[in-house]
């Protein structure tokens, strides 16, 4: 449901989003190194701890959790605008 509200919300911002899912079943929709490496923020939506995080290490990223996500998709970029500057 978090990756939906996101994915909705960044549509009407024109924003490019990619979403990486991390759950019991594992790690689906593994993102490539070249997105992490285009990417201006990361944005983990998470109730629980995130595998492989080194992965990211050196982006600037927004740490939520999953109801923030669901509910108030707008606020989670204006969030991850704001880490721009």
């Amino acid at each position: 449901m978090a990756a939906q509200s996101l994915t909705k919300q960044a549509a009407k911002l024109g924003i490019e989003l990619k979403i990486e899912n991390q759950g019991a079943a594992g790690v689906t929709n593994r993102l490539k190194s070249e997105d992490i490496k285009r990417a201006d923020v990361v944005i983990f939506a998470a109730d629980i701890g995130v595998v492989e995080r080194e992965r990211f290490e050196g982006k600037k990223i927004l740490w939520i959790k999953t109801p923030e996500a669901i509910a108030k998709p707008q606020q989670v970029f204006e969030k991850a605008e704001a880490l721009l500057g």
